[in-house]
């Protein structure tokens, strides 16, 4: 029997929010949902990330809706989300009790497969997630934060999987958000992490310093069994690989894939306009569809890139953008070489751009990475100089258990604060992940 080399679709997620900061509206996709549930693939990943802030705070769009949507359209294909563990989808970490709200309603809403993941491979932070979804029924994916540094070697990423795999992990993801995996290097662990276990093994890269097609065809070669693509339209640059290309390679090689090659021409050139219109309108920039091998040295993850961008366009500093690429590892090195994606990535690209605005390094420091230096995220990778840390945050008490465990329930004193404005569980959790926005977008939602 052939084997076959499953892929999920990352358009409706990560594709956009790497390439446009996450602006995709849900009237420029709904009529080709039905069209994208004939491709073949196995799941399509439309939800979570950056997704659910963006919604409320610049799509005026409620998520929960966004999501019951997508599901109604996918008959046939699974829908998949992106969850920061105990961070959920915002930059925090969140009460246990909210954490276990959030994934039911997420379920019950219409996820079926969820990806978490936590910043900084900190095992801790993922117990309550994965046993949350194991609770109410998905697959509990758990996904490794790729990143290199002294410490993150194949031996740390095998033991990392071990842990999760103990804890109920269904598969497992190599989440190379930075295009940073090398093609070897790729071989090498998916060939460790095949002999560790019989459960699915996910690749996702993005094309950002144009590994990512080279990554996927010796991941292919180790024996990976998920790839996750994106509709050549919206593919390359800080995206994913196109998904038609990585078809054509999986038949060359003597594999199936499952996807319909007729089916992804035309949801090409629908995306092919949709692409246009977002270039015209300048919410694609073009430069994120190119090719920057300083990721290789800088580590940036796409979305990341694409959002960095905007803000320093927006504060009128954009020729200070390559300054910030460079101070980026040198941040990211102080901190204890934590990987490089959400909520970290915002946090050391936020430090980095301070820093080289003010002309000072650390002269202005945001709470978060005060609260990162406290232990409040978790364990960092490799133990940060005290010298640096006390020139932060002096004195103050630095945690070492879980940092969930410091965190009281709060899903009863939130629905005491924000009343009748939430009229269900959903607007509730709106309101709890992002206080501010979340209650003016519920005032707006029910103003009528």
């Amino acid at each position: 029997m052939t084997r076959e080399i499953e892929f999920v679709d990352t358009t409706l997620r990560d594709a956009h929010q790497s390439l446009m900061a996450t602006r995709l509206k849900y009237d420029d996709f709904k009529d080709v949902l039905n069209l994208i549930d004939k491709a073949g693939y196995k799941a399509v990943e439309c939800w979570g990330g950056a997704t659910f802030d963006t919604c409320i705070r610049f799509l005026n769009e409620d998520p929960w809706q966004r999501l019951r949507n997508i599901k109604s359209k996918l008959k046939n294909t699974k829908t998949q989300m992106l969850l920061r563990g105990q961070n959920l989808l915002g930059y925090r970490n969140y009460p246990d009790d909210v954490v276990e709200k959030f994934i039911e309603l997420s379920i019950k809403n219409g996820i079926d497969i969820i990806r978490v993941f936590d910043a900084l491979n900190d095992v801790r932070n993922l117990e309550t997630s994965i046993k949350s979804i194991k609770k109410y029924g998905a697959h509990a994916q758990v996904a490794i934060s790729y990143t290199i540094s002294r410490v993150h070697t194949i031996e740390y990423y095998e033991k990392f999987c071990k842990d999760v795999l103990e804890m109920g992990a269904d598969s497992i993801a190599i989440k190379d958000m930075s295009g940073i995996l090398m093609p070897y290097e790729a071989y090498s662990l998916v060939e460790r992490l095949k002999k560790l276990t019989c459960k699915p093994i996910e690749i996702h890269s993005h094309c950002t310093t144009g590994m990512a097609q080279m990554t996927y065809l010796k991941s292919m070669e180790a024996g990976i069994d998920i790839m996750d693509t994106a509709i050549s339209s919206f593919s390359g640059g800080t995206s994913q690989p196109a998904t038609e290309s990585m078809h054509m390679l999986v038949r060359e090689r003597g594999f199936e894939s499952g996807l319909n090659i007729s089916v992804l021409e035309d949801l090409a050139e629908y995306f092919q306009d949709l692409r246009s219109k977002y270039i015209d309108e300048k919410l694609l920039p073009v430069k994120m569809l190119s090719v920057d091998p300083r990721g290789l040295i800088y580590q940036v993850p796409g979305g990341m890139l694409s959002n960095l961008y905007n803000q320093m366009v927006n504060l009128k500093q954009i020729d200070k953008f390559n300054r910030v690429l460079e101070e980026i590892p040198r941040v990211r090195r102080d901190l204890g070489y934590p990987p490089l994606v959400t909520p970290m990535s915002q946090m050391v690209g936020t430090q980095a751009a301070f820093n080289v605005i003010t002309g000072e390094r650390y002269k202005m420091v945001p709470t978060e990475i005060k609260d990162y230096l406290k232990g409040l995220y978790g364990l960092s990778p490799i133990k940060i100089d005290e010298d640096f840390r006390k020139s932060i945050i002096g004195d103050a008490e630095v945690i070492t258990k879980r940092p969930a465990d410091y965190l009281e329930p709060v899903l009863e004193k939130s629905k005491a604060q924000i009343g009748d404005l939430a009229k269900t569980d959903e607007d509730l959790l709106t309101y709890i992940l992002f206080p501010e926005v979340g209650k003016s977008f519920l005032e707006e939602k029910y103003k009528n």
